[in-house]
């Protein structure tokens, strides 16, 4: 589905009503912002540029939603998106991934995607020159039009083409008709050499030094060639492919991609309250946390990354940060940090009435899922609404007594209402089975009574 990004906040809500329950808020402030990419467009270019993106941090326990409002937003917008743990990043001058390294994923993302949009548009003549290379496989051309020995007499050589070419239409026919399909054809692929890099750098712009260096070393030297037999149907997406890479202009593909990544842009910063201060910590682990926001700092005010696609500017990247914020609240972060993270929501935790909602009324619901998914194996399987609710009945109580990890619970309970179904199911003859009250009680009552089974089971 192409979804214009010209939506207006009610009807962004409105397509995030469809996969997440409830959160009125966070949908709200997000479907603000990502209207504000577009307002920003339609500014002129002096004043555009001073228009910063409203940075949101999502506040909430796990399992509530933050994610998947961040895909989802993603999803509207068509744009590149990223979704990255603040844990993973480690101060500069340490060893693991440096904060500038999302930057370099988003380009690449986005080149990606630019690429494929490009691909789609050289389909067509992608596939006929594909044809005309397969068929040269299957038909070799007439050896009159590139031999140095004596040419037959003319009527023969046109005999001798016509013929030719009578015959390649016939095999054109039968190509475009699949008949073809499970002949073996031999020809040369190109095989992209692998270079062993020891890796021995960790910090800044070295994350990408590798697919860099492949890059650079593959224009130098040739491509290995390899022959290969393989049946006409692989033969004919291969060479769709090849001819489609000759057909995309990658200086184009490049300065697209990089103007998607720095104006429409999405990263989403999740376990951002991972980096954040905390008292009681050990000192050394504290000033780690801080040298991690430190870094962030510029990247999420403004700054220029270096990404082996050219230089991007991350000025109005939209990034959205999201954490539980358990063992500290956002205001531990460094005042900076703090500034540049102007919109903050709260999202609630989820009951027995938003899990009842979360199994029946999303178009992805777990119920509509699994009905699917048994369908495979011929099974009918059908949900009393009394036994969706003990089942909503039975995560939000497992919830309380353990562990809160929000609707993530019901796919745990789900999976173990459903084992022996699942398990059973290919040997079964085709019927309704149908789930009731009682089969969720008979099937999950001594575990979520349990506390000790709860806590390791569901």
């Amino acid at each position: 589905m192409t979804v214009p990004q010209s939506f207006t906040p009610r009807e962004i809500v409105t397509q995030l009503d469809k996969y997440i329950i409830g959160q009125e808020d966070a949908k709200r402030f997000v479907a603000v912002a990502l209207r504000n990419r577009w307002r920003r467009q339609q500014v002129e270019p002096p004043l555009r540029d001073e228009i910063a993106p409203k940075n949101i941090i999502m506040i909430g326990p796990t399992g509530v939603g933050k994610t998947e409002i961040a895909r989802r937003l993603a999803y509207l917008a068509q744009s590149p998106f990223l979704k990255i743990e603040a844990s993973k990043f480690t101060e500069v001058g340490y060893v693991g991934r440096d904060v500038e390294s999302m930057i370099r994923d988003l380009t690449q993302l986005a080149v990606n995607m630019v690429k494929k949009e490009e691909s789609t548009e050289v389909e067509e003549k992608a596939i006929v020159m594909a044809e005309e290379r397969l068929l040269d496989l299957l038909v070799p051309p007439s050896p009159t039009s590139f031999s140095t020995t004596p040419a037959l007499p003319a009527g023969d050589n046109q005999e001798t083409d016509s013929q030719i070419d009578s015959t390649r239409e016939k095999f054109r026919k039968m190509l475009r008709a699949g008949k073809l399909d499970n002949r073996i054809v031999e020809m040369s692929i190109d095989q992209s050499q692998s270079m062993p890099i020891v890796e021995i750098f960790s910090n800044s712009g070295m994350d990408d030094m590798g697919s860099s260096m492949k890059d650079m070393f593959g224009k130098m030297f040739p491509k290995k060639q390899q022959r290969r037999k393989i049946k006409v149907d692989e033969a004919i997406k291969i060479l769709q492919k090849e001819e489609a890479e000759k057909l995309i202009d990658m200086e184009k593909v490049t300065k697209l991609a990089i103007r998607r990544t720095e104006q429409s842009g999405i990263i989403f910063l999740d376990e951002i309250d991972k980096i954040a201060s905390r008292q009681g910590v050990a000192q050394g682990a504290e000033i780690s946390r801080e040298g991690v926001q430190r870094d962030l700092l510029p990247i999420v005010e403004g700054a220029t990354v270096t990404t082996k696609y050219g230089m991007v500017k991350t000025d109005h990247i939209l990034f959205i940060a999201s954490g539980a914020f358990h063992l500290c609240k956002p205001s531990d972060l460094v005042p900076e940090l703090q500034g540049r993270f102007p919109i903050r929501v709260e999202l609630n935790a989820l009951g027995e009435d938003e899990f009842f909602r979360i199994l029946t009324e999303p178009k992805n619901a777990l119920i509509k899922q699994y009905t699917a998914l048994m369908a495979t194996e011929n099974i009918d399987l059908v949900f009393e609404e009394e036994a969706i609710r003990a089942m909503a009945k039975i995560a939000a109580d497992v919830n309380q007594k353990t562990e809160n990890i929000g609707a993530r619970r019901l796919h745990t309970v789900i999976e173990r209402l459903l084992e022996e179904l699942s398990f059973h199911a290919p040997d079964m003859e085709r019927q309704t089975f149908t789930v009731t009250s009682e089969y969720v009680r008979d099937q999950l009552a001594e575990i979520s009574e349990n506390e000790d089974l709860s806590r390791y089971i569901l």
